[in-house]
């Protein structure tokens, strides 16, 4: 499914704007987040340096207003007939996530964003963090160092392992 999102947005805006900032649009998209943008910066050919700052700025924009806004929002929605089962869903689906954040607050949300898992991430974890009522400094900042941890985990995986793969075929 990813690869189809990274795709969709390489058609319809490749044309229009910059590589980088496909992969900072990439970055804000919910499901992608800073995992997509990488793999997408990586098939794009971006320049790591500017991959990595474009994937971490597109990541984080959004979560500030996820976590000031998300609880209202999902208050005013759940009284509506329309949308009160969408948000059940998501609330009932992030907080079957919850165990371990709610456990250790701070180093289980840096752990649940940082890990790149399907379904974790800085999206997920800001609506977790905003239903527990975890401080919204604590939980921002726990938000930024997990994303930073994906990002040296995809790093890895997209940059670092194919050149050494390179390397190596080289010698």
């Amino acid at each position: 499914m990813s690869e189809s999102l990274i795709n969709w947005f390489g058609t319809h805006l490749g044309g229009v704007v910059s590589k980088e900032l496909l992969v900072l649009i990439v970055s804000m998209f919910p499901i992608l987040e800073c995992r997509g943008g990488m793999i997408a910066a990586r098939l794009w050919q971006v320049p790591y340096l500017k991959a990595v700052a474009a994937s971490i700025i597109g990541n984080l924009l959004p979560i500030p207003l996820v976590l000031l806004l998300i609880t209202p929002l999902f208050n005013k929605l759940r009284k509506t007939k329309l949308f009160r089962p969408l948000v059940e869903k998501l609330e009932k689906r992030a907080m079957g996530k919850s165990g371990k954040i709610q456990k250790a607050e701070f180093w289980g949300l840096l752990l649940f964003v940082g890990i790149p898992l399907p379904g974790t991430g800085a999206w997920t974890g800001s609506l977790i963090a905003a239903m527990l009522e975890i401080n919204k400094k604590k939980a921002f900042l726990a938000i930024v160092c997990g994303v930073i941890l994906a990002m040296v985990i995809m790093s890895v995986i997209t940059y670092v392992i194919p050149w050494v793969v390179a390397w190596i075929a080289a010698r």
